[in-house]
């Protein structure tokens, strides 16, 4: 490591130590030549994710677009803000496992009611509202008619 004062290329790490939460590691250095002390801090280089919109737009991933569409469906419901934070979390943890560099919103719009659909159903309906565009009552009628079929296989599956 370059010392910041002399320019000397090597120092010694006289102590390291988590920082950022854990996303980041603090070293404290010193120079080999000059005996100065400096802090280094050194963190994963992550790959940028990119959304690609529906009209084919493109723009840098944003988990608190997510967050925002979740609070806005979990109004007035018995949802925390932590249990929001995690769907968010889960979601982007899934789709940075991929290691691909872009995204669809219909994948995270799908990720996203998968999430709330197992959380509450009220909520899941609200997103899906909005997010499938209904355009009558049949839309939503036909979307709780699928959720009704999928909790009653569930429960089905679970009585065995």
């Amino acid at each position: 490591m370059k010392c910041p004062f002399c320019g000397y290329m090597d120092s010694k790490v006289l102590d390291s130590r988590p920082a950022d939460d854990g996303n980041a590691i603090r070293r404290r250095r010193e120079c080999v030549e000059c005996g100065r002390r400096f802090t280094t801090y050194e963190k994963i280089d992550e790959i940028p994710l990119v959304v690609v919109k529906k009209n084919g737009r493109r723009e840098v991933f944003d988990r608190n677009k997510i967050l925002g569409g979740i609070i806005r469906a979990c109004e007035k419901r018995s949802i925390s803000l932590h249990q929001m934070e995690e769907i968010v979390d889960n979601i982007e943890k899934e789709i940075r496992n991929r290691m691909e560099t872009e995204v669809s919103t219909e994948q995270i719009g799908e990720k996203v009611m998968d999430e709330l659909r197992n959380l509450d159903e009220v909520a899941y309906v609200r997103f899906a509202s909005v997010y499938r565009q209904f355009q009558d009552v049949n839309s939503f009628f036909n979307e709780l008619e699928d959720l009704l079929k999928k909790k009653k296989a569930k429960n089905n599956i679970g009585e065995d």
